[in-house]
């Protein structure tokens, strides 16, 4: 049988910790913010269709690279029914010099023909041709204002070294962090962690940054 002095001990303890968690989720995310430079894909801003198609242009790819890419690929198809029309060779010869542009040109026109509205379900997303968990979430979070934490190898290695998690994969990542995250911070995880992320491309550079402003 545990003692009542044990017993308070232990909820103090619990309650201490509880309390630090909090206070450091909050001066990450007000830290992230004070050093937050633009990601460049933001500038489709909350458009369903730029969101998504960027999204799936950019894996394996620079962001400048993904950009370039996207704007020209929306400048000849603005919506999905435009995009469900263009002959493949012309949509790979647009999207390049992105990664994998050959198979991500093949997913747009499938995308595009599958479907005439972008939809606003994690489910449905993830049917689409090309759309993963991640990019699924960054969809619902960016466009529709749905929260969810989109985890890449950004939020994936920062997260780890905050101490938030011990994960080896960003799929492990994302189910700890919706454990641990109050739900008010998911919107900008992604937009935040990325930019820092891109800032210090390192580990060391990174680690620096972190100690430098007592976060770690």
């Amino acid at each position: 049988m545990v003692r009542k002095p044990q017993k308070l001990f232990v909820k103090s303890v619990a309650q201490q910790c509880s309390k630090l968690e909090a206070n450091n989720f909050e001066q990450v995310f007000k830290t992230f913010r004070k050093h937050y430079e633009l990601v460049p894909l933001e500038v489709f801003g909350s458009n369903p269709f730029k969101t998504l198609i960027s999204t799936i242009l950019s894996a394996r790819t620079k962001d400048e690279v993904t950009l370039e890419a996207s704007r020209r690929l929306f400048t000849i198809a603005p919506n999905l029914k435009i995009l469900s029309g263009l002959d493949t060779k012309i949509l790979e010869k647009t999207i390049y010099p992105v990664g994998f542009y050959k198979t991500k040109a093949m997913h747009l026109q499938k995308l595009a023909k599958q479907t005439d509205k972008i939809p606003k379900t994690r489910e449905k997303l993830m049917e689409l041709p090309g759309v993963g968990r991640k990019t699924a979430n960054l969809v619902l979070n960016r466009a529709f204002g749905i929260p969810a934490i989109a985890v890449d190898t950004h939020v994936h290695r920062i997260s780890n070294l905050l101490g938030w998690v011990k994960t080896k994969t960003p799929e492990q990542t994302e189910k700890e962090l919706i454990k641990i995250i109050p739900k008010k911070y998911w919107p900008d995880t992604n937009r935040l962690f990325v930019s820092i992320g891109r800032q210090f491309t390192s580990k060391k550079k990174l680690e620096k940054f972190l100690k430098k402003e007592k976060l770690i």
